[in-house]
């Protein structure tokens, strides 16, 4: 427990972060593997459910009084660039996150402390810790200072997180494209199991992708598409 409490405090040096209670923290950072071998563990994924909400929100709200001039349907897409999988995931990378958390052996040798789903859940789960730590202004301001750098290159169209809807605007500049996703296949055990998906448009296999969750494999079969088109 000693060598966990030095590692949270690293991690904690590292966000510019101060908890009052650190175990918070340290549930944002239990991956379900580990709590499996465990008895009376907490895991993330209820904090994972509610940091959602909180980002959610804030991003909305700085949106909102940011872009004046901006309607819905543009407030919505901006959005939907920078609350992601994808930006949540290029965040956690700024800290290394993968070598902070608790998963199990089988999760870590599967490439764990490196798929995208599971960084991107954790930094959602910090910012619910944060949340029920400090309330909603102090995760507001770990949001703001994080994802500031996205909002902006998200404003200027100079990033794509969102893939499927990249691609959709693509076709849709030559003409109506009805593009469908499909699930090919699926291997492993439930607890670890990789998705293969390909995307369709008119009925043309235009391209594949796998991941370990069925966004995160759309997503990858979309962005092949899109390298594919642009070939």
């Amino acid at each position: 427990m000693k060598y966990r409490y030095i590692i949270l405090k690293q991690l904690e040096y590292k966000l510019n972060l101060k908890f009052n209670n650190i175990e918070l923290l340290d549930i944002a950072l239990t991956h379900s593997s580990f709590a499996n071998q465990k008895k009376h563990v907490q895991f993330n994924e209820r904090l994972e459910f509610l940091g959602d909400s909180v980002l959610q929100l804030c991003i909305s709200e700085l949106l909102f009084k940011k872009y004046k001039d901006k309607s819905e349907g543009e407030l919505t897409k901006l959005r939907s660039l920078i609350v992601c999988e994808t930006s949540l995931y290029n965040i956690s990378l700024k800290w290394n996150l993968g070598e902070y958390i608790n998963m199990s052996k089988g999760e870590e040798l599967t490439g764990g402390r490196e798929r995208v789903s599971i960084l991107a859940d954790c930094v959602e789960a910090i910012i619910a810790a944060i949340y029920l730590d400090e309330g909603y202004e102090a995760a507001k301001k770990f949001i703001v200072y994080n994802f500031n750098n996205i909002i902006e290159k998200a404003e200027k169209n100079e990033i794509v997180f969102d893939y499927k809807t990249k691609l959709q605007e693509t076709l849709q500049e030559n003409g109506d494209a009805y593009i469908q996703y499909n699930l090919s296949k699926f291997e492993g055990p439930p607890h670890r199991r990789k998705f293969y998906i390909q995307v369709i448009a008119n009925k043309d296999v235009i391209g594949y992708g796998c991941g370990f969750s069925k966004k995160e494999a759309e997503q990858n079969a979309a962005k092949k598409a899109l390298e594919i088109l642009e070939d």
